[in-house]
């Protein structure tokens, strides 16, 4: 069996889902949630946000969108946004709503 190198950078330009997203994200716990730095693509850049997903459980993410009107050039601007926005972040509700 060939010996496996080391991880390699994810080069996408969106997160298609916190379980495939790169290991350079930021990523918080919170009780039965989990939130992680994403962006989302639009027209002329990317929109910081923030995924959610409940904890041990299958389903696709939530994006929130945080820093409203700002877009971004680059994929890497807008995550590094999203992981300063995580960083304050003070919880998520039990609906999944981030909690400021």
């Amino acid at each position: 069996m060939p010996a496996i190198g080391p991880v390699q950078r994810n080069k996408v330009k969106y997160r298609p889902s916190i379980n495939q997203a790169d290991s350079n994200m930021a990523r918080r716990e919170f009780p039965h949630f989990e939130a992680v730095s994403a962006m989302v693509p639009v027209e002329g850049g990317y929109h910081a946000a923030i995924a959610v997903k409940a904890l041990r459980m299958g389903g696709a993410p939530r994006f929130h969108k945080v820093l409203d009107g700002q877009v971004f050039k680059g994929a890497v601007a807008a995550d590094e946004a999203a992981s300063a926005e995580l960083q304050r972040l003070q919880g998520v509700s039990d609906e999944g709503e981030l909690i400021w």
